[in-house]
């Protein structure tokens, strides 16, 4: 078998990613660049045209924009093609164009499993390693983007890919287990119209800034149509100027508008609506947990204790505390009860009923996996 250059370990899997493109958040940072880009025109022209004054500043700021939108397109999938990821006898390996980023195997706590929508046996792997609470908190985990069947590459990561089946986005993780894996608990959060509310200063903050935007709104359009008004008595209304103008304002104001309204609903409805297809199970060997085309593996061997802790209306959050090398009671799942909600999935049973039977499970002395 082949050896990797870097720790001359030997190979057990490489791949490449298969899908070259940006993803969500960086097409979205990219729009939001186009058009800031071509609000900066409009208003150049207006300038040029109407005001016959230089619009070299306008139009500079309007070319910044458009090669960040650019750079935010194009750089990603450049980095991607030259992106290879390595797993060997003890790391995983993630080479990104000429950086490197690595991990040990034995210290990943659990892994997210990121599905393609669009092409199901496509995803992203996420592995993470819980951290210490307190002042030495942070954050470490190790992306591969776009790989062929990422829970096949998962299981050669935890050292059972002689047991665990190939499978698609597009399958229900009970036909993913592993051989000889059962299902010892399963239960779904609770819906309540409480979860439309923010949940910690993250939560908070995010509803804030989103509050703030749609003063800002509302205030853009109070100011606006007084001002053009007064522009319309100098400036003929279908002039081609005025017609910049407003369209720029306009288009200013849709844009800080769409990220007002783009804050809450990644902030509050979208986690509120994924509730309704979350799954959590307990098998005798993993902790596994399902939101859409989103999912966690843990196993049980990691959870050194379990937090059982009220959530009202006879509800309880089960919170795992993980154990990993030279890190002990680890908190990145939040383990210890932290009100933060981040969009990514964590080691937490929200809102169940049978907390107490789930806790008692994850007590017991899992089935410890085969070995590679």
């Amino acid at each position: 078998m082949a050896r990797d250059s870097l720790f001359g370990e030997r190979i057990v899997w490489t791949g490449r990613p298969k899908v070259i493109a940006p993803s969500p958040l960086q097409r979205g940072l990219s729009w939001l660049l186009f058009a800031t880009a071509a609000v900066a025109t409009l208003f150049a022209i207006v300038v040029g045209v109407a005001l016959r004054e230089s619009p070299a500043a306008p139009l500079l700021f309007a070319f910044w924009c458009s090669g960040l939108g650019l750079a935010a397109r194009r750089l990603p999938c450049w980095l991607l093609s030259r992106t290879r990821y390595v797993v060997t006898e003890q790391h995983v390996i993630a080479h990104i164009g000429p950086l490197t980023r690595t991990i040990e195997r034995t210290a990943i706590s659990f892994a997210r499993i990121y599905w393609d929508e669009s092409e199901p046996k496509y995803g992203d792997l996420e592995l993470v390693r819980a951290v210490p609470t307190g002042a030495l908190r942070r954050r470490l985990m190790l992306r591969l983007q776009s790989i062929a069947a990422p829970d096949r590459v998962a299981a050669i990561v935890r050292g059972a890919e002689d047991v665990a089946p190939r499978g698609t986005g597009d399958q229900p993780l009970t036909q993913r287990l592993d051989r000889g894996e059962r299902v010892l608990w399963s239960g779904r959060p609770r819906q309540r119209m409480r979860r439309l509310l923010p949940h910690g200063s993250r939560q908070w903050y995010l509803c804030v800034v989103a509050l703030m935007l749609f003063a800002g709104v509302v205030r853009m359009v109070l100011n606006a149509l007084p001002a053009l008004g007064k522009v319309h008595q100098v400036l003929p209304g279908l002039s081609f100027p005025f017609l910049a103008l407003s369209a720029g304002v306009a288009l200013a104001i849709l844009l800080v508008f769409g990220i007002a309204c783009y804050i809450v609903w990644d902030t509050l409805l979208r986690p509120a609506f994924l509730t309704r297809e979350t799954r959590y199970l307990i098998t005798n060997k993993r902790v596994l947990i399902q939101r859409g085309v989103e999912e966690l593996h843990l196993d049980r061997a990691k959870i050194v204790d379990v937090i059982d802790a009220p959530a009202g209306d006879g509800l309880h959050d089960v919170f795992m505390v993980i154990d990993g090398p030279r890190a002990r009671a680890l908190a990145a799942s939040g383990a210890f009860g932290e009100l933060d909600r981040g969009p990514n999935l964590r080691p937490v049973f929200e809102l169940v009923e049978d907390a107490e039977g789930a806790s008692k499970i994850l007590r017991e002395t899992p089935e410890l996996p085969r070995a590679a």
